[in-house]
């Protein structure tokens, strides 16, 4: 069944038991998980960096952006999280996945090549 509502809850430790409809958001480890939100049970992983997700929590409620799209997984479902609702998204092609996921890469490269210079001047 799709969730509709998701609770965040902050750990430091992602627990061996994921729970549905629950995000759980470890900060010292800037990684988000929940189970997806299409009810096929697999866990997906949102890393919370520069180059992946962004987390907003208002104190209250919480979103990640971008949407999450698990192309991966055999449901493919699409939302995104906005203020712990699971708002659904329309299904991508495989050609806008591809593309999406070219997009991203560039983008990682390009952030990390910036740190580098960086962390050599540290070293």
């Amino acid at each position: 069944m799709k969730a509709k509502l998701i609770k965040p809850r902050f750990v430091k430790f992602i627990p061996e038991d994921v729970k549905d409809d629950v995000l759980y958001i470890s900060i010292p480890y800037g990684t988000a998980i929940h189970k997806c939100a299409c009810g096929c049970g697999e866990t997906v992983v949102t890393p919370i960096r520069p180059t992946d997700w962004t987390m907003i929590w208002n104190g209250e409620k919480v979103t990640l952006d971008p949407s999450i799209g698990n192309w991966s997984l055999p449901c493919k479902s699409h939302y995104l999280i906005i203020e712990n609702k699971i708002v659904w998204a329309t299904r991508w092609s495989r050609m806008k996945i591809g593309a999406s996921r070219e997009k991203d890469k560039i983008a990682k490269a390009r952030y990390y090549s910036k740190l580098q210079p960086l962390q050599r001047k540290r070293g």
